[in-house]
C-alpha cells in the first residue's frame, strides 16, 4: 500500500478543484439572473404604465431573493435547463390566470404588466443563460473541475460518461475509465480512454486527486468491489454506485443524480448542500462569538507563556485536513519542544518535556483555544474528527483501513471519540482503531444536534477528564 501522502505535492494541490471560487462562481451567477428578472419586471412596469410603484418594488424583491435561491445551475445540459425554465412560467402563466389567484393581486399589480411580463421574463432567463454559457465556455477557468473516474465500461458507465461529457457546466472534469477486459471486450466505437486494469484505480486516485469514483459494476462483481473499496479507504476520494448495487457498510449513503443519471454514494461527506452551509455557518457563529469572550485570556495566557520560558507563544503544526490537504494548526506552546518533522514523539504522563504552565494549558485543554482562529479560518471545524500529526497520519493510514475516510470533513477542536473517552495518549494500534471508529461513525450519524451534544460534552469533560497531559 502505498505512503506517499496524497496532497503534500504540489502537482495535486494544483489539480484539485478551489470549492470557494466554484461557490463563489454559483453565487454570482445566481445574483446576475436574479437581476435579470428583476430588470425585466421593471422594464414591462415602465413600458406599461410609465412609472415604477412600490408594489413592483416590493414583488423584484422576492423575485431576486427566489432567484438568487432557486435558480438552476449549468449542472444540466441546455436543453433541459430551458425546457425547465419554460414549464415553470407556463404553470405560473396558467396559476395567474385563475380568477381567485387573479382578484388576489389585481388591486395592487396591473393584469397588464404580469401577463406581459410572463413571457418577457422567461425569454430574459434563457437569454441570459445562455450568454453565461457562452461566457463560461471562453473562460480559462471553467467550472469543471471535480475530477472523476468510472470503475466498468459497461452500458450505464458509458451512459453516465455521455451525460457529464455533454453538461459542460457540471463542475465535473472525467478522465476516464477503469476496466480489466482486454481492448477486444471493449466495444471501440465510444471513443473513451482506459486508464488501466481495476488494480491499479487506488494509486491512481492519489496521484492524480481524484475526488469521484464511480462503481458501475455489476452484483455479481461483489468480491471485486469490496476489494475496491478497501483499497480506496486509504484515500479521501467520494465512492459512488451506478446501480445496481448491493448492501454494505455505507459513509452517508444516499442517492443523488450526476448530470440525470442516478447514483447511490457509499462513502461521501455529510457536508454537501444545505447540509454543508448549515455546518459552515454555525461553525463561523459560535467560533466568533467565542473568540469575543475569550479574547481577554487568550492575552493573558500569551504573556504567561512568554514569561515562562522561551520560545514562540503559539506553536504551529502541520496537519491534514479536509480531503486530507496540508493545513497548519495552532495551539498555545505547552513543550520546550516545537516538533513539526518526519518523526514525532506524542506527550506522556510525566513528560519532560511540558512546562509546568503547558502541563495546565493541556489538562484544561486551553492550549486548544487558538484553534477557534483556523476555524473562521476555514481549516477546521468545532466538531470533527481530531488531526493528527503528519507523521502520525502517514503511519497509521498504512495501519488501519479507513483511516483517510475521517478528512472526508474538517478536522474538529473537538470531536465524537474524544467525548467517548479517547482523548489524549492513543499508546497502541487499538486505541487508535477505536478512535478511527468513532471517527467514521460521526460521519454516518452527523446532524448539527449531534454537534452541540459533543460541545456539551467536552464542556464537562474539560473539568474531569484525567486522561490529556
Amino acid at each position: 500500500m502505498l505512503t506517499k501522502p496524497i496532497s503534500l505535492s504540489r502537482r495535486h494541490e494544483q489539480s484539485v478543484d478551489k470549492p470557494a471560487r466554484h461557490t463563489l462562481s454559483i453565487v454570482a451567477e445566481g445574483i446576475f439572473l436574479g437581476m435579470v428578472l428583476v430588470l425585466s419586471l421593471w422594464s414591462v412596469a415602465f413600458y406599461v404604465e410609465g412609472s415604477l410603484r412600490a408594489a413592483y418594488v416590493l414583488l423584484s424583491v422576492f423575485v431576486f431573493l427566489l432567484a438568487t435561491w432557486c435558480h438552476v445551475q449549468f449542472k444540466r445540459p441546455a436543453k433541459e435547463n430551458i425546457l425547465n425554465i419554460a414549464v415553470f412560467w407556463c404553470c405560473l402563466a396558467l396559476l395567474c390566470r385563475l380568477d381567485a389567484f387573479s382578484s388576489a393581486y389585481t388591486p395592487y399589480l396591473s393584469q397588464g404588466v404580469i401577463l406581459n411580463w410572463l413571457w418577457v421574463a422567461p425569454l430574459s432567463q434563457i437569454s441570459a443563460r445562455l450568454v453565461l454559457r457562452g461566457a463560461m465556455s471562453k473562460s480559462k477557468s471553467p467550472l469543471a473541475a471535480r475530477r472523476m473516474v468510472i470503475v466498468g465500461m459497461n452500458r450505464q458507465g458509458i451512459a453516465l460518461a455521455r451525460k457529464v461529457e455533454r453538461s459542460a457546466y457540471a463542475g465535473t472534469a472525467f478522465l476516464g475509465f477503469f476496466e480489466d477486459r482486454g481492448t477486444d471486450r471493449i466495444s471501440q466505437e465510444e471513443g473513451y480512454r482506459v486508464l488501466g486494469k481495476i488494480e491499479s484505480l487506488a494509486a491512481y486516485v492519489k496521484q492524480q486527486g481524484v475526488q469521484s469514483v464511480y462503481l458501475s459494476l455489476p452484483m455479481t462483481a461483489q468480491p471485486r468491489i469490496l476489494q475496491i473499496l478497501d483499497d480506496l479507504k486509504d484515500t479521501t476520494c467520494s465512492v459512488y454506485f451506478v446501480p445496481d448495487m448491493f448492501i454494505t457498510d455505507l459513509i452517508q449513503g444516499r442517492s443523488r443524480s450526476v448530470c440525470g443519471v442516478d447514483v447511490i454514494a457509499v462513502c461521501d461527506t455529510p457536508f454537501r448542500g444545505f447540509r454543508g452551509g448549515l455546518k459552515r455557518g454555525s461553525d463561523i457563529v459560535l467560533a466568533s462569538a467565542i473568540l469575543m469572550a475569550i479574547a481577554p485570556l487568550l492575552v493573558l495566557i500569551g504573556l504567561a507563556i512568554k514569561a515562562g520560558s522561551p520560545g514562540p507563544v503559539i506553536f504551529k503544526q502541520r496537519r491534514y485536513g479536509l480531503d486530507g490537504k496540508p493545513i497548519v494548526v495552532y495551539k498555545f506552546r505547552s513543550m520546550t519542544v516545537t516538533e513539526d518533522g518526519g518523526t514525532i514523539r506524542q506527550a506522556t504522563k510525566n513528560d519532560a518535556r511540558i512546562t509546568p504552565l503547558g502541563a495546565f494549558l493541556r489538562k484544561s485543554s486551553l492550549d486548544e483555544l487558538p484553534q477557534f482562529i483556523n476555524v473562521l479560518q476555514g481549516r477546521m471545524s468545532i466538531v470533527g474528527p481530531r488531526p493528527h500529526a503528519v507523521a502520525h497520519n502517514e503511519m497509521y493510514r498504512t495501519l488501519i483501513k479507513g483511516y483517510m475516510v475521517r478528512h472526508k470533513v474538517r478536522p474538529g477542536i473537538t470531536g465524537w471519540a474524544q467525548v467517548n473517552g479517547l482523548r489524549g495518549e492513543t499508546d497502541s494500534l487499538e486505541k487508535m482503531q477505536a478512535r478511527v471508529d468513532f471517527d467514521l461513525d460521526y460521519l454516518r450519524k452527523w446532524s448539527l444536534l449531534l454537534d452541540l451534544l459533543i460541545i456539551l460534552k467536552t464542556i464537562r469533560l474539560v473539568f474531569k477528564d484525567a486522561s490529556a497531559y
